[in-house]
């Protein structure tokens, strides 16, 4: 029988569960690294989160007959209040996946939580002949404590969840896998990375890509043929959620089904509003992270790996602001210190290399050769820029071409090999070879801690100066305490 654990009384011992032993686990459990898992055992998962995409996520995963989603938690039920980027968009696609034109059928609104990751998880199985019964949880550790023969735990709650549930689920000897980002903070994504290094416990951020196309651009820039790399920029045309806020929204009823306490989880309490759930939680300091950490894992990482940089010396932001008009009748600049600005650049300083990020419409000038060229500037795009020229290409730097200094015409950048679909492959192949995963915490590291910094410079409103070795702002101590956040008892880390 499906069963449905809800949060009470009896699990307050379980508030330790980002700490491991509250799981009641043993020391030789908590360490154990994850196991090489053989082709002819399944591969059993976990999903923490049941919004938008983790359900559009979720109808990826279940084509394949190698892996069993075994328990779905999420602090919602199920509800039709969510966000999403179209009204019927979700819907449609479940649809497809269960090849059911009717499933949901007089619902209106946008319907997730876990009850309907559920549905879809046992109604899929029961189309394909594999036995229904997917368990259902409020809270990720008393599932950890019930579910024991989890293999892997999938994660795509709001970002500020996301290190506190991979930390419990490493310690708990299962492989984490999450969605971008590691952590929303730089403390907390170093402690899910040593944790990483601590237990053996296998790990995947699903930004990781192959993405050849950097190969390419790698080999253009190694011949010589835009001189001495000067500036890499980076630019996109998000947010595509509200933010800019410098006010606090208005407190509202919590919705029936819905767990506010545990959709905190390690956030001091405040009263819920619709304004910081689902898609709109990225847009909140204490709950996102922000443009750069939702798309510029993807494009940056790439980037960084292939130039082989290491953590900024220095990081600047120039955050947008807004203004408001006083009772005594004066425009004055509003302070925000609660959500991410309406748009932003940030430059991060490597000697004599710099990495320009740009969103909310930011973006670089334009440069003479494309003038030349007789073209606008792309809404997105990447584009290096050396002292004998320029590569430009899309967000991701696919389809990128060359203007050599001097030449009028650009060169099409050839491309190597087409990107391989690596969001759950790369990480099964590495639990069925018994290796890192190619995308695992530790290859994460300096591209998540600079995306960290980036938003510490952000919200200091200026220049930060990094001290990698002591882990340190150096120019501007009180800016230090962006590296943390205030916990709530017994959510610390």
């Amino acid at each position: 029988m499906p069963k449905t654990i809800n949060m009470s009384r009896r699990t307050v011992l379980l508030h330790g569960a980002a700490g491991g032993a509250a799981l009641g686990l043993q020391p030789q459990q908590m360490l154990a690294a994850a196991p090489k898992i053989p082709p002819s055992e399944t591969i059993h998962v976990a999903y923490v989160g049941a919004g938008t995409q983790a359900l559009r996520m979720l109808c990826d995963l279940l084509p394949r007959k190698d892996v069993r989603v075994v328990a779905v938690c999420d602090p919602n039920t199920d509800s039709t209040n969510y966000v999403d980027w179209s009204p019927n968009g979700l819907r449609n696609r479940m649809r497809t996946c269960l090849e059911d034109p009717a499933w949901d059928a007089g619902t209106k609104g946008i319907h997730a939580g876990r009850e309907v990751a559920r549905g879809l998880v046992d109604a899929y199985y029961r189309k394909h002949g594999r036995a229904a019964g997917c368990a259902a949880y409020a809270d990720f550790r008393e599932m950890l404590v019930e579910e024991r023969d989890i293999d892997v735990v999938k994660i795509l709650t709001p970002d500020h969840l996301h290190a506190t549930v991979a930390i419990a689920a490493m310690r708990a000897g299962k492989c984490a896998v999450t969605h971008k980002p590691v952590g929303n903070r730089f403390h907390e994504t170093r402690r899910a990375i040593e944790v990483a290094r601590e237990t053996g416990a296998g790990s995947h951020l699903l930004a990781w890509n192959d993405a050849p196309w950097i190969a390419d651009i790698g080999a253009l820039l190694e011949s010589g043929a835009i001189g001495t790399l000067r500036e890499v920029h980076n630019w996109l045309d998000k947010p595509i959620w509200p933010q800019g806020s410098p006010t606090l929204p208005a407190a509202a009823p919590v919705p029936r089904g819905l767990d506010w306490d545990l959709w905190l989880g390690p956030v001091p309490h405040r009263p819920y509003s619709p304004h910081y759930t689902n898609a709109v939680f990225r847009g909140w300091y204490d709950f996102g992270s922000g443009c750069i950490s939702d798309m510029g894992h993807y494009s940056l990482w790439p980037v960084y790996k292939m130039l082989g940089l290491g953590a900024p010396e220095i990081i600047e932001a120039t955050p947008s602001f807004t203004c408001a008009i006083s009772a005594e009748g004066a425009s004055r600049k509003q302070k925000n210190t609660v959500s991410f600005p309406h748009a932003s650049t940030i430059r991060f300083r490597h000697g004599a290399l710099d990495v320009f990020w740009y969103d909310g419409g930011m973006r670089p000038p334009t440069p003479d050769a494309l003038y030349a060229a007789g073209e606008e500037m792309p809404p997105r795009g990447m584009m290096f820029v050396g002292d004998g020229g320029l590569i430009l290409g899309d967000f991701h730097g696919k389809e990128a071409r060359l203007f050599r200094a001097g030449k009028k015409q650009p060169e099409p950048v050839p491309s190597s090999a087409p990107v391989e679909d690596t969001r759950d492959t790369e990480w099964i192949a590495a639990l069925r070879e018994g290796r890192r995963s190619r995308g695992d915490f530790l290859n994460a590291q300096t591209i998540s801690e600079t995306i960290c910094l980036g938003n510490v410079a952000l919200r200091a409103g200026g220049r930060i100066v990094w001290d990698a070795a002591q882990s340190r702002i150096t120019n501007r101590e009180d800016v230090n305490a962006y590296l943390t956040r205030e916990y709530r008892g017994g959510w610390e880390m």
